[in-house]
């Protein structure tokens, strides 16, 4: 009996399936994997960041009180960009009076090295190719209208000043701060009162009027260097003007301790996720 038993457990014993090796494997992935899934971030974010949307911080108080210096924005480039017949479903439209917009400025300015620099400024787009504008007391009037401008920096006699609340009635000149090139362009454009705003052609100005070098200072802004529009403002730091004119990596180095250590109470709460209008 005790054969019989322990030929029987035996035979028990060999017909338990033993489990498959390959149900336990662990598949690694590969070097040349990781690097393609990394390729394949890089190229989408680097597409978003080119075509679709684009990081703006803004660095000075010229459109005060609707943008703050330290507001990070995120900007649309599609809206406002030229269409693209590769990108037939897109929703284009043309810049239009009352848009904030960023746009590459058309003027350069120089560095330390004498070298022209480009900048991307932002500002409020005033006046459209063919109209006729002029400042009154600090209120713009286009095509004879005079602009309800809510968002504009009111004009008071302390703050006044003739050749910027009554342009362009007093000619800008280079000691005023506008540039040598526009000074003299700026004569042959004006019809009567009005300035007339030539095709592909805008005119922009900061909501802080009385503290914006806009196109009172140097002129139009070509159509093709508008860049986009600001959407939404998803993070903003109490930030001073003068921090963004520091350069040197010891500067950026005691900001970004300044910041790590100020976050919660340096952060704009309130202004987080503020839709730009």
């Amino acid at each position: 009996m005790k054969e019989v038993t322990a030929k029987k457990t035996a035979s028990r014993t060999a017909t338990v399936p033993e489990p498959a090796e390959s149900a336990q494997a662990h598949v690694e992935e590969t070097p040349f994997e990781a690097l393609a899934g990394i390729c394949h971030v890089l190229v989408i974010g680097l597409f978003i960041l080119t075509f679709l949307a684009q990081n703006f911080v803004i660095p000075s108080g010229s459109m005060e009180n609707t943008l703050l210096v330290g507001d990070h924005l995120l900007v649309d480039r599609i809206t406002l960009a030229p269409p693209a017949k590769w990108m037939p479903l897109v929703r284009y439209r043309e810049p239009k009076r009352g848009d904030v917009v960023v746009f590459l400025k058309p003027v350069p300015d120089l560095d330390a090295n004498g070298q022209p620099q480009y900048l991307f400024l932002v500002k409020r787009l005033v006046a459209i190719p063919g109209d006729h504008i002029h400042l009154r007391d600090g209120v713009p009037i286009i095509n004879g209208v005079a602009q309800n401008e809510p968002h504009a920096q009111p004009t008071t006699p302390d703050n006044y000043r003739e050749y910027l609340d009554d342009f362009p009635a007093v000619p800008m000149t280079p000691d005023m701060g506008a540039t040598e090139a526009w000074s003299v362009a700026m004569p042959g454009l004006i019809q009567g009162a009005d300035l007339v705003v030539p095709p592909g052609m805008y005119f922009m100005m900061g909501d802080n009027r009385h503290n914006s070098l806009d196109s009172r200072y140097w002129g139009f802004v070509p159509r093709a260097n508008i860049v986009g529009r600001p959407m939404f403002n998803y993070w903003s730091f109490q930030t001073p003007e003068s921090e963004y004119e520091r350069t040197g990596l010891a500067s950026n180095v005691a900001w970004l301790a300044h910041v790590a250590l100020h976050f919660f109470t340096g952060t704009r709460w309130d202004r987080t996720l503020h839709v730009i209008r």
